[in-house]
């Protein structure tokens, strides 16, 4: 593997400099002429299609210069099964202990982006961007497909949040009805679905840049600042993004207090919440099993309660 990733990366020096492991993925740093580099591999057969939608979620954070990610470098398809991505080393202390509240400022910034990219070219002052990604979009979505997990989600373009969000559930349970064919879970999700835009009534909501999946473990700082990493990109809903920051806790209060100094909560945003949360943990049970089944339940059951169900 090391030679096809020397030859790929047309380097005469590869020098292994450690090896660390995810949930998910492996990664190994090293040593080539351009410098360190950072490397992940996964054996999976749709081990391809995720990192692709990596390195262009990737490419996307990195033209918007707002908060730091590791600028992409390489997809490679590995012929023995698999396939590994190669991107910037950054040399990464793990956690926020210094950078919390700076994040919280960065993403909230990151959100309203592509707002302020719409008014500007109502003004016509959006001119031509060297990075194709720079741009105003008006829908929910992505170019391509992106795994919050090694899982993929529906990214097609949609004009209204709601069906967006719908179809992104429905996907999960689709999953999960081949698994486990769980009554409870689709007849609740049924419950859900039949009163989904009460819980967005008075919203006005613009399509913003979300990482996808922001949890702790997908954040970290340098000494020059916080730095994001593995992300999920689509275009949707602002508040999605803090649902699992706020999940499985890791980001202090500092985060969400500058977030919403930028971005206040509107009206219904805890609820919301839960609708949100509801998507990692059904995300959960599909990746690690049956540990998961009881808070996703649960939070279904909240939320039909909310809806008056």
């Amino acid at each position: 593997m090391e030679e096809l990733l020397q030859n790929e990366l047309n380097t005469k020096t590869l020098k292994c400099l450690g090896r660390s492991g995810g949930c998910v993925n492996e990664g190994t740093s090293y040593m080539t002429d351009l410098g360190k580099i950072f490397v992940k591999f996964n054996n999976k057969s749709g081990a391809k299609l995720m990192f692709d939608g990596e390195l262009v979620s990737l490419d996307v954070m990195h033209a918007m210069d707002v908060v730091k990610v590791p600028k992409p470098i390489k997809v490679i398809s590995v012929p023995e099964g698999g396939a590994m991505i190669a991107m910037e080393y950054l040399d990464l202390s793990r956690g926020l202990s210094k950078c919390s509240a700076i994040l919280g400022e960065q993403l909230a910034r990151l959100h309203l982006l592509n707002e302020e990219l719409g008014k500007k070219m109502k003004n016509s002052e959006n001119s031509v961007h060297k990075n194709p990604h720079y741009k105003f979009v008006d829908k929910f979505g992505f170019d391509v497909t992106t795994c919050c997990g090694y899982l993929p989600q529906d990214n097609t373009w949609q004009d209204d949040w709601i069906k967006f969000y719908a179809r992104k559930i429905e996907v999960q349970m689709e999953l999960l009805d081949k698994k486990y064919r769980d009554k409870e879970a689709r007849e609740l999700w049924s419950q859900i679905l039949a009163k989904l835009p009460l819980l967005f009534e008075g919203s006005n909501i613009q399509p913003a840049l979300l990482h996808g999946d922001l949890w702790a473990g997908n954040v970290a700082e340098t000494s020059q600042g916080p730095v994001m990493f593995d992300p999920a990109c689509f275009y949707g809903h602002s508040e999605f993004d803090l649902s699992i920051s706020r999940l499985f806790g890791g980001f202090s209060q500092s985060f969400f207090d500058a977030y919403h100094k930028l971005i206040p909560q509107a009206p219904g945003y805890r609820e919301r919440l839960e609708l949100y949360k509801f998507f990692h943990y059904i995300n959960h049970w599909n990746h690690f099993g049956d540990g998961y089944r009881g808070s996703t339940i649960g939070t279904m059951k909240t939320i039909v309660k909310t809806l008056g169900s």
